[in-house]
């Protein structure tokens, strides 16, 4: 059988530096030494960006310099039939051929369950997040066999090129034999698609190797205003709340190790002698108070008690008060700047219980909670300023802050217990905000603890 047409050039943000004794490949600075006229020559014009004829087209001498440039992943594969390009092959790393498994080619291809597909411009993308390599689909015949649509021996293309195809395939990893490993191998089964697709996207690695795009680049200043940092959704009233008094308080209260040695989740409530509004605004002013904000190219940067990526401060609290001393029942939206909660919707909403709800299955006896202080992210905040990581960093401020929650409230002789889950459409139907601007990330039951 005739191998298919291919052709290869070096993978973008691929650089070759050419002496008189030898080439240096970056960003990974792997050397080549002991090159011949031929091999040099043909460094010379892959450091140009030239695509060339792929390995069978070349004296042994510079096929077996393919090879090893192959093996290091520097370089993309491209598939062609009578000169149209049907698919490439986009490394960022050399092979990984340990898990691949020989496929039956009289039977349908079996995706992967962590295989995704993308558009990108005109073409498809198919991404593996275990994968060492990309594949760009520009040929509708390849994207039937490539997702089982047509089993390989049915395609409508030649037989060199099928092979190779389904070779490609099973060598990134997008695809798995009916007996799979993915269904037999616990590190696998328990992971699911988008929780490992999220894993790898947000993180350095193989994927992502440098900080072109990723991190703080702050993409968007060119193209957009930064999001301001003072938050002002529509309120019916707003309820100005007493600051405790930190000079005494840095005398009388608990230690941090003893806060942090008696932190506890507490899931049994005293709704006889429930928080009152002085404890919950104490609570709130120790824990999310804006301390100050300063201005660097146009970017507001507020300063509160918690750490924040980049002093961004994306957090907004919003409790949903059931039952609180001094304090009117309903969803209310803490002004950390003011120090004041804003009433966002009265008890009666409907969305009110469908928040409420959830945080009773994790209490005792199914009560509902005294307060639920839903966490909620302004993203733009985040996403203006960062690339591929900001929900990551997102979730990571919701972590430490619910921790000061923890403590404070320990060190303030209030329970709380952290809710693993909330319900994001119920936050968006009471703010009437879009889930793309401001969406529910967190929550946190607090309230006067139950004397046993």
């Amino acid at each position: 059988m005739t191998p298919a047409e291919s052709t290869v050039s070096l993978r973008p943000g691929a650089r070759c530096l050419i002496s008189a004794t030898g080439a240096v490949l970056l960003p990974e600075k792997v050397s080549l030494t002991a090159l011949t006229p031929a091999q040099a020559a043909l460094l010379r014009r892959l450091s140009t960006g030239e695509t060339v004829s792929s390995h069978a087209a070349h004296e042994p001498e510079c096929a077996g310099l393919l090879d090893r440039l192959s093996d290091g992943g520097w370089l993309v594969k491209t598939v062609l039939l009578d000169g149209n390009e049907l698919y490439e092959v986009m490394p960022f790393a050399g092979p990984n051929l340990t898990d691949t498994q020989e496929l039956p080619a009289d039977k349908p291809l079996i995706l992967s369950k962590f295989t995704v597909l993308r558009r990108d411009g005109d073409s498809l993308v198919m991404e593996n997040p275990r994968s060492w390599c990309d594949l760009k689909l520009f040929d509708a015949r390849v994207l039937a066999v490539a997702t089982g649509a047509t089993s390989p021996a049915d395609a409508d293309l030649p037989e060199s090129v099928v092979s190779q195809l389904v070779t490609d395939l099973q060598a990134g990893g997008f695809v798995v034999t009916a007996e799979s490993i993915e269904d037999t191998d616990f590190a696998l089964r328990s992971w699911s698609a988008h929780e490992l697709w999220f894993h790898r996207r947000s993180t350095l690695g193989a994927r992502v190797q440098s900080w072109a795009h990723f991190g703080p680049t702050k993409w968007a200043s060119s193209s957009f205003p930064p999001l301001p940092t003072r938050h002002r959704p529509g309120s019916k009233s707003a309820v100005l709340l007493a600051t405790p008094d930190l000079d005494t308080l840095e005398i009388t209260d608990v230690t941090l190790t003893d806060a942090i040695e008696r932190r506890a989740s507490c899931r049994a409530y005293d709704d006889a002698a429930p928080i009152t509004v002085d404890q919950l605004g104490e609570l709130l002013y120790r824990c999310a108070r804006t301390r100050g904000s300063r201005v660097v190219d146009r970017e507001e940067l507020p300063s509160r008690p918690y750490p924040s990526g980049g002093s961004i401060y994306e957090l907004e609290l919003y409790p949903v008060v059931r039952c609180a001393d001094g304090l009117a029942q309903g969803m209310y939206h803490y002004n950390s700047f003011d120090h004041a909660l804003e009433l966002i919707a009265d008890a009666d909403h409907p969305a009110i219980e469908r928040l409420l709800s959830p945080s009773a299955l994790t209490l005792e006896d199914g009560r509902q909670p005294q307060v639920l202080i839903v966490i909620a992210a302004r993203a733009g905040r985040v996403m203006w300023a960062y690339e591929q990581m900001p929900y990551a960093l997102i979730l990571k401020h919701v972590g430490v802050l619910t921790q000061n929650l923890y403590l404070v409230a320990t060190a303030m002789g209030l329970g709380a217990v952290a809710q693993g889950y909330s319900d994001t459409a119920a936050f968006a139907d009471i703010t009437g905000t879009d889930e793309l601007v401001e969406c529910n990330v967190g929550a946190v039951v607090v309230g006067s603890p139950a004397r046993h």
